[in-house]
């Protein structure tokens, strides 16, 4: 979610001595803009990074959520951090005409017997492209949609010859899977599927609130980067990026344990995931992939977000031991709140009687291992977006208890129960 603060001075912070273009500096600016956002944009730390190491693998992704989750202004923030770079967005429906996407008749021409489209401001000519309600593209535009995310070409409506896109990656979004056959050809070529949904964390929805209603906040630091620079990254820096024998192995060993739970993902998917892994690395500044890149593989492997959790924990069980903890934490947490919803309309005494035997020790426990395990993952290296996640769970619950079952108003109790 936004917090409503203007954007500021488009520079890097002060002390900035890399020289521009080169990939240490590309890297750390692109850090930077991460740290950025995700301060800009409550709960979306892990988004913020998949979305840019998705557009640095030169690869499309899939925001899936409910409306009001800040899809389309994440995508244009991001995209404004990379001067010089050419953004289009639409909000598509069954009725979308392929010129309205690719370039709308040109009138005048077409007034002197010239047929000739207009191609400024299209997603012809886009660097990156934000397309809304992706699987509502009319039947009339689904080839040329699919020539575009896969090939980066249009074909004109004149039959004149194919046109190269400067595309480097779709950020699409969708309140909903696929319905039909049309649209889940469209899915399939998504690479990166991320779900968001509304604020879990009290402190964080109120911290949105305020921000509603407070004054203007200082202009907050705005890292940019040229495009020049993002595009050596993808074409050059990126694909330079060695992938050890190791972690082949680790992808070879994952694949077989997701087939043993019936998730197949095809080759090509499994080929174009190595693009990812390999910018996860860059993106860190590592000239190697190393076991921590593959949590990336959370967002490519599962077609149903039903599958995502079983992804997440063969993933995590390779690489983040503490993020399989947290895991294991989130099964409680949720089973508290499954509880909570079976005592719906019970009294007060009985509610207050189960807060005591059972959800304040259990909560408490949980977000004391959490705050643990969080500051292990950092202070080692690993990713802490699972980690983040389950104890964004943990404190809904606990404000859900605190309401519902005490009649407390949870934002005037500290953090733990």
């Amino acid at each position: 979610m936004g917090d409503g603060r203007d954007a500021g001075d488009d520079t890097v912070a002060s002390g900035d001595t890399g020289a521009a273009g080169a990939p240490e500096d590309t890297a750390r600016r692109l850090r930077a803009v991460c740290g950025e956002l995700s301060t800009r944009f409550f709960e979306r730390d892990d988004v913020v990074r998949t979305l840019v190491v998705t557009l640095l693998a030169g690869q499309h992704s899939l925001v899936l959520g409910p409306p009001g989750t800040a899809k389309s202004e994440l995508a244009r923030e991001l995209t404004g951090r990379i001067d010089g770079a050419a953004y289009w967005e639409i909000l598509l429906s069954k009725f979308t005409a392929p010129t309205r996407m690719f370039g709308p008749i040109d009138v005048a021409a077409l007034a002197r017997g010239e047929y000739r489209q207009v191609y400024d401001g299209r997603a012809t000519t886009a660097h990156v492209a934000f397309i809304d309600e992706i699987f509502k593209c009319s039947t009339a535009a689904l080839n040329e949609t699919l020539g575009y995310l896969n090939e980066r070409i249009y074909h004109p409506e004149n039959g004149g010859p194919p046109i190269r896109c400067p595309l480097i990656g779709a950020i699409t979004a969708s309140n909903e899977l696929p319905g039909g056959e049309d649209s889940a050809a469209i899915y399939d070529r998504l690479l990166v599927r991320i779900e968001v949904g509304y604020l879990e964390d009290p402190s964080n929805f109120a911290a949105l609130v305020r921000s509603a209603v407070g004054r203007p906040a200082e202009p907050a630091p705005r890292t940019t980067l040229e495009l020049a620079a993002l595009q050596r990254a993808v074409g050059e820096g990126v694909p330079a990026v060695d992938v050890p024998d190791a972690i082949v192995d680790a992808v070879v060993t994952l694949r077989a344990a997701l087939r043993r739970k019936e998730l197949v993902a095809s080759d090509r998917r499994w080929r174009q995931a190595v693009a990812l892994l390999q910018a996860s690395a860059y993106l860190d500044g590592r000239a190697a992939v190393a076991e921590t890149d593959l949590s990336v593989l959370t967002h490519v492997l599962w077609d149903s977000p039903a599958q995502r959790p079983v992804v997440e924990r063969e993933v995590l069980n390779l690489v983040n031991p503490d993020a399989r903890e947290a895991l294991d934490l989130a099964d409680v947490i949720e089973e508290l709140e499954a509880q909570l919803d079976a005592m719906a309309g019970q009294s007060r005494e009985a509610l207050s009687e189960w807060v005591i035997k059972n959800a304040h020790h259990k909560l408490a426990m949980a977000g004391k291992r959490l705050e643990r395990l969080r500051e292990e993952a950092a202070g080692a290296g690993r990713s802490t977006a699972a980690i983040d996640r389950v104890t964004g769970r943990q404190r809904a619950v606990r404000a859900r208890v605190l309401t519902e079952a005490l009649g407390v108003d949870a934002s005037m109790v500290p953090t733990q129960l």
